[in-house]
């Protein structure tokens, strides 16, 4: 089922018809903004242990992978719409653009590299701050993409898209509730 979930979307986007006119170079930046939301499907799956043979250290590593695979994916992502168009990325990184999905965007792109920042810093940080401070980037950072990839008109088959953005919102509230990340828990 999790093959379906990441396959359709990325195969209604491959075959669509707004690609015909399109730069390589834009077509690779949209497939790295599709890529990065399939991969916000597996990373609450791998954090909270729920893939099969995923466990324990290995689902850690696999976690950290992905994470590394997000950061990848949106520099490709937003490195190719500013190959495209510097004047739209610009106002989107300044939030003056009047598309109202590039503020999510930009929003969610924060978010991931502030994670980023974090993991590497991990060390250095109480382990319940660190897993809290993650856990709320986490949230920023799907509500982000998933608002971000509903509003815009592209590639992405609608009803794939949606269901992808619902699974990504649900494994990510779920494990967040699961592993009670953001709750204070109570000494025994």
């Amino acid at each position: 089922m999790l093959a379906i979930a990441l396959a359709v979307p990325l195969a209604f986007a491959a075959t669509s018809p707004l690609l015909a006119w399109r730069q390589p170079v834009y077509v690779a930046a949209g497939f790295a903004g599709v890529l990065g939301l399939a991969l916000l499907l597996l990373q609450p799956l791998l954090a909270g242990g729920y893939l099969p043979g995923m466990g324990g250290a290995r689902g850690r590593r696999a976690h950290r992978a992905a994470g590394a695979g997000l950061v990848v994916a949106v520099a490709v992502h937003v490195g190719g719409l500013w190959i495209t168009s510097p004047p739209d990325v610009v106002d989107a990184l300044l939030f003056a653009s009047p598309t109202p999905f590039s503020a999510w965007g930009v929003v969610a792109m924060w978010a991931v590299l502030a994670t980023a920042l974090l993991a590497l810093l991990r060390r250095r940080l109480r382990p319940v701050f660190w897993r809290r401070l993650h856990a709320a980037l986490a949230l920023v950072t799907v509500g982000g993409t998933v608002v971000h990839a509903l509003l815009i008109e592209g590639t992405m088959e609608p009803i794939s898209k949606a269901v992808l953005c619902l699974l990504v919102a649900g494994a990510a509230i779920k494990t967040i509730m699961d592993r009670r990340l953001l709750v204070r828990r109570r000494n025994r």
